[in-house]
């Protein structure tokens, strides 16, 4: 008897068992949070605007520091900055 029931078992655990896992786990990763598109357009936009908006106000310091010695601008702090800004993924 347990000649026939142990490779029944082991049938049973490779041709369900094992691609029934295999499944799953496919599943819940294609069901898993993942950038769209559309998402990443939008996102290279912001950096677009961001990158803009960040050479509008180094105009403006360099503006005001022509006019006002005393003036200290926000980008020399902005230097100090342990990130690095131009790494992307």
């Amino acid at each position: 008897m347990e000649d026939v029931f142990l490779p029944i078992v082991i049938v049973g655990m490779l041709f369900i068992g094992l691609p029934w896992v295999i499944m799953h786990y496919i599943t819940k990763w294609k069901q898993s949070a993942t950038i769209t598109g559309e998402d990443e357009k939008l996102l290279d936009e912001l950096f677009y605007t961001a990158k803009q908006l960040e050479e509008r106000l180094l105009t403006v310091e360099r503006i005001i520091a022509a006019d006002n010695p005393d003036f200290r601008p926000l980008s020399a702090q902005r230097d100090a900055s342990p990130y690095d800004i131009s790494r992307r993924n």
